[in-house]
């Protein structure tokens, strides 16, 4: 349950509820449903009402803060039929909170550290709102703030713990398979035998990385549900290996930079079309320094001519063309003398560009010696653009990487 007033304005996304929804197969949880609720505390107080009637857990993001609006408490103490009290010890880590910060604790910050007696805190180490672990009747609320980066930790180090101590009559274990270069359609077809299996139960997701499928397999024991995976896990790499890049948690650029790591390769690379995205992704993995000799980004002939580029390779092929990204690849490789080099080039709006159409983009991977190139064609919209090229640039980097001996 989503709970905010912006919530329903659109002037933010719960983008918490999708978070939550990912963890919970692994726990055996089934999610039935999601709700957005307003700032309102008779439609709160009545919408823990109905949860609790149909549901055995219910989890909550927002409406912990310390203002008139935050109102998720008084709707569980309200649901309950109890009194919520002032508790002294929360009032005093609140105060040497913010005392650490040299402030003190505004006033209004106290009603965060009201508790009914069918709750306990839930502590965040990462802000003023602790959450709330209530229990009623066989019923569940559990309350985080809304902050993504408060409660995903909260989540991580206090509910999930807790959670998988209560479940005990199952395990349940997922397989995540991500793949690349086939439509959802395609690939729902050539697995279509192992759908609308309920246990193990697999599961299709068409991701800006590309097509994930998830098994989901629940037995006594996790030697028994892994036994249940594997055989689809394996009729799966039979029919879609060449297209297999990664696995459960991988990213394009974690499951690239692994495999740099494993062979002691460097890399540099020069865009076009993305604006830094892809440099940004490569970057964004702690151990990029040990492999990423850096990148260049630009925008223009001039700009690729200045950064190397040979000018009759543009004149010839036009910048938007594969020959050109071959160039930039291996001019990026020389010029960081770097093992391998990764360009991209492409049309990124908002119209055309030397008469190619918005969307249109190339890739191009090299050591000096094997080379892998890419034509794709895109919906013509900037963000897809900026999203999905790196990652299939960096999905081929992997699978050249893994190609060399």
């Amino acid at each position: 349950m989503g709970i905010g007033t912006e919530l329903l304005m659109g002037e933010l996304t719960d983008t918490n509820s999708a978070w939550i929804a990912s963890r919970l197969p692994a726990l055996g949880i089934e999610l039935q449903w999601v709700s957005i609720i307003g700032d309102d505390l008779p439609r709160l107080t009545e919408a823990f009402k109905r949860g609790m009637e149909r549901s055995d857990i219910i989890f909550t993001t927002g409406g912990l803060g310390p203002t008139q609006d935050d109102l998720t408490r008084e709707a569980i103490a309200a649901a309950f039929g109890e009194t919520p009290t002032i508790q002294q010890e929360v009032v005093d880590g609140l105060e040497r909170y913010f005392a650490a910060r040299g402030t003190p604790m505004p006033s209004h910050n106290i009603k965060q550290a009201n508790l009914i007696p069918s709750a306990k805190f839930v502590p965040n180490p990462n802000g003023t709102a602790p959450g709330w672990w209530a229990e009623r009747g066989g019923k569940i609320i559990i309350c985080m703030p809304g902050p993504p980066a408060e409660n995903r930790s909260m989540w991580e180090e206090q509910v999930e713990p807790q959670l998988a101590e209560l479940i005990e009559d199952e395990v349940t274990i997922t397989r995540n398979i991500k793949t690349m270069g086939m439509s959802e359609g395609a690939v729902d077809e050539i697995v279509s035998e192992f759908f609308g299996i309920e246990n193990p139960y697999l599961g299709i997701y068409s991701k800006a990385d590309g097509i994930h499928l998830r098994i989901i397999a629940r037995a006594k024991d996790t030697e028994t549900a892994q036994s249940m995976i594997i055989p689809v896990e394996q009729a799966i790499h039979d029919r879609l290996g060449e297209y297999v890049w990664g696995y459960d948690d991988e990213t394009p650029e974690t499951a690239a930079g692994k495999s740099l790591i494993e062979k002691g390769l460097t890399l540099a690379v020069m865009e076009m079309c993305t604006g830094g995205a892809l440099t940004n992704n490569i970057t964004n993995v702690p151990d990029s320094l040990t492999y990423f000799k850096g990148g260049t980004v630009a925008y223009d002939s001039a700009a690729l001519t200045a950064y190397g580029v040979p000018a009759d390779v543009m004149e010839k092929h036009g910048v938007v063309s594969q020959q050109t990204a071959n160039a930039m690849a291996e001019t990026a490789r020389q010029t960081l003398n770097a093992n391998i080099g990764v360009a991209v080039t492409g049309v990124p709006g908002p119209g055309e560009f030397e008469g190619k159409p918005l969307g249109l983009a190339y890739i191009s991977v090299t050591n000096g010696k094997q080379t892998r190139e890419m034509e794709m064609r895109l919906p013509p919209r900037r963000v897809t653009i900026k999203r999905r090229v790196p990652n299939q640039a960096l999905i081929e980097l992997r699978r050249l990487v893994e190609e060399i001996g």
